[in-house]
């Protein structure tokens, strides 16, 4: 019954996990609560279970719920901006990501608004917008009801969607900005980075008082120019820079001696680059460097 049980779960976890991912914006606690959601399983009388989807998906995204509680308390004390962790997109663990929407959904400036909303806010957004799931089933799994599922759902796309900057551009021009912005950065091309640049871009650095990091948002193509241009002059020989797939968009990643050290998220405006996400906190580049390997090349 233990093993049937087991293979039950493993069927199951790969969608687990990429749910728990965008509920918590962080691999390490999406990695706890599947292994939390796998001890209740494995703890539970299976015979009066109708449907094993329905019930991991709600025991997991409850379990969620109660962890963004924690982690809010947790991220009050975090030193400077708290990012997501950033994930590798070649592997598959971020689960189907053939559609623009699809790779929107755990795009670093998605799962950053999503970290104004509220538990019960961000379970119905990622189930419904996510993963599809009919209001009714969202409305079982967390004990409100179906209308009051719907109302949640467009009170959490407003707060997400209303400092959306995002300009969708083909990928291939995606990568090739990417390119351009990285070979600006690593030139130390002040007036070229600024020239790619939106009037009010921000730029927010995660470095969790791990590394240094600008603490607060850098603001404006000017100071963020030169801030970009500053913060690659400590090139050693061993650095190397590459424009990677990362949740599931291209972004500047830089390497020593094969270790991600840097990790820039670039949101394009309609008049440039509107936001860069820095993110330089060893104890959330770990898990990339891992899964990606040394090189992506």
């Amino acid at each position: 019954m233990e093993q049937d049980g087991l293979h039950e779960f493993l069927a199951h976890r790969p969608r687990l996990f990429a749910l728990a991912y965008r509920m918590l914006g962080s691999a390490s606690e999406a990695e706890d609560v599947v292994q939390e959601t796998y001890l209740r399983w494995d703890g539970t009388d299976r015979a009066e279970i109708r449907s094993v989807e329905a019930w991991l998906t709600t025991a997991l995204v409850n379990l969620c719920r109660s962890e963004l509680v924690s982690a809010r308390v947790r991220r009050e004390s975090y030193v400077g901006p708290w990012l997501p962790e950033p994930m590798p997109t070649a592997g598959g663990e971020l689960g189907p990501l053939e559609t623009v929407e699809e790779r929107e959904q755990v795009s670093l400036a998605l799962l950053t608004a999503l970290e104004r909303l509220t538990p019960v806010e961000r379970a119905v957004f990622v189930l419904r917008e996510a993963f599809g799931y009919a209001h009714r089933e969202i409305a079982d799994m967390l004990s409100v009801t179906e209308v009051n599922s719907q109302q949640i759902f467009r009170r959490a796309r407003m707060h997400v969607r209303e400092d959306k900057v995002r300009f969708e551009i083909p990928p291939e021009d995606a990568r090739e900005l990417v390119e351009r912005f990285l070979g600006a950065a690593r030139d130390g091309d002040v007036e070229g980075l600024r020239r790619m640049l939106a009037a009010e871009v921000v730029a927010t650095a995660d470095g969790g008082g791990v590394v240094n990091a600008a603490r607060r948002p850098v603001v404006g193509a000017e100071h963020v120019a030169r801030y970009l241009a500053g913060l690659l002059r400590w090139a050693v020989p061993e650095m190397k820079m590459a424009v990677e797939e990362v949740n599931g968009e291209p972004a500047a990643v830089v390497r020593v001696r094969g270790g991600v050290v840097l990790i820039v998220g670039i949101e394009l405006g309609a008049d440039g680059i509107g936001a860069l996400r820095l993110l330089v906190n060893p104890e959330k580049l770990a898990r990339y460097t891992e899964l990606a390997g040394p090189s992506s090349r």
